[in-house]
């Protein structure tokens, strides 16, 4: 159970669902209601694909491309440490990459739930290097099955909180959703902070 509870608060704070939130309404502002459930219903489902396909085979690639462990976790400490300061300053939404000539191309597409939903905003390189950095350490079968239901539980979090989101948007304010940003992103940069210290001490371990 602790080792459900910390995978899934890493990745609700790496994911940040509320912070999407304001991006989701923007992106579905001329949506149905139906339309917003399905949305929100196949962002959760493709997130969910995603991190368990990152989680059981991102090892593999790591393998091929001849990558340690340690620099893969220092090469998403970076990620994941930028990722808080940007949340932290305010900027996001634009460090995932959606500015406003994107998001009036999403707008005329019939589905954005697997981009831009999906991938970058939800399930980045952050999420992704922390899940294979996180089944190396954790490949026992019990840890496996907490791990893979850490993972779904995100996703159910993720299609509440979207389908939640015009709701959450009305009654938290934008000032409330920044709030909420800055206090997850001080947690991302811890996140991100302790997979380099950990990573440099375990090389320095290793060399002498």
């Amino acid at each position: 159970m602790d080792l459900f509870i910390y995978l899934f608060a890493a990745l609700f704070s790496v994911l940040n669902p509320i912070g999407t939130v304001p991006i989701f309404v923007g992106l579905t502002q001329h949506d149905s209601q139906k339309e917003r459930s399905r949305i929100s219903l196949w962002t959760a489902i493709n997130v969910g694909i995603i991190l368990l396909v990152s989680f059981f085979i991102g090892q593999y690639v790591l393998t091929f491309f001849g990558i340690s462990i340690d620099a893969l976790r220092i090469a998403g400490g970076i990620v994941i440490v930028n990722s808080g300061f940007s949340l932290l300053s305010g900027k996001f939404n634009k460090k995932r990459g959606i500015n406003k000539k994107i998001e009036n191309e999403v707008q005329q597409r019939n589905d954005i739930a697997l981009t831009p939903l999906a991938i970058p905003m939800l399930a980045g390189p952050g999420s992704i290097s922390l899940l294979i950095a996180f089944y190396q350490e954790h490949h026992q079968v019990e840890e496996i099955v907490f791990s893979c239901l850490a993972i779904l539980a995100i996703a159910v979090v993720i299609f509440v909180i979207l389908k939640s989101a015009h709701y959450l948007a009305r009654i938290l304010g934008a000032s409330g959703i920044v709030a909420i940003s800055r206090i997850v992103g001080f947690i991302v940069i811890s996140i991100g902070i302790q997979y380099i210290v950990s990573s440099i001490v375990n090389i320095i371990k290793g060399n002498f």
